[in-house]
């Protein structure tokens, strides 16, 4: 077959699963559409490269988490901070100990199992900055190591270490107000 009916055939066949991947990593159907058509540019560009030691969608998904990271670690620079004056004081004691307490849960994997936490905590998931919602869900939900996720999204392992505590910290006060106030 020649290069432009492999490429066609590829497009076709795991633009959906691409697809599928990039919305979960970045939540926006707009950039996970525009990064799985850098994907395939990029395809087209490295096609020679593939050795075909891997099935296509293997490489492919490699093209995709890099596409990926470059698109959060440009996103990254061009964030704004956020505060998070409402944990601490002037002095940066907590203002609260509440957060502290632990929650009257019997078990981890009780909360897990019901499909109406997972809703509620994908929720406050979403509602994280970009760029600490990448940073946990490469972190937690893919298992990366912590001096990969740094490598992939050019951050120091200090910064990452922060962001998932201040990520930890804004996912409990969401749960505390929209699941454990309410049970």
């Amino acid at each position: 077959m020649m290069k432009n009916e492999i490429l066609k055939s590829w497009i076709e066949q795991y633009s959906g699963p691409l697809l599928k991947k990039a919305l979960y990593m970045l939540s926006n159907k707009e950039d996970a559409q525009d990064v799985v058509q850098d994907v395939f540019i990029a395809v087209f560009s490295n096609y020679d490269s593939f050795e075909g030691k891997s099935q296509p969608l293997t490489w492919l998904m490699a093209i995709l988490n890099r596409k990926i990271a470059d698109f959060y670690r440009k996103k990254y620079k061009s964030e704004p901070n956020i505060k998070l004056d409402h944990f601490f004081d002037e002095t940066g004691s907590w203002k609260n100990n509440d957060v502290l307490q632990d929650w009257n849960v019997s078990t981890e994997s009780e909360l897990l199992d019901n499909s109406d936490f997972n809703k509620t905590l994908e929720e406050c998931i979403e509602e994280l900055p970009a760029r600490w919602k990448i940073l946990l869900k490469m972190y937690y939900i893919e298992e990366k190591k912590a001096p990969d996720v740094s490598q992939e999204l050019n951050v120091s392992t200090t910064n990452l270490w922060k962001i998932l505590q201040r990520s930890r910290m804004q996912l409990r006060e969401c749960l505390e107000f929209n699941w454990f106030s309410k049970v």
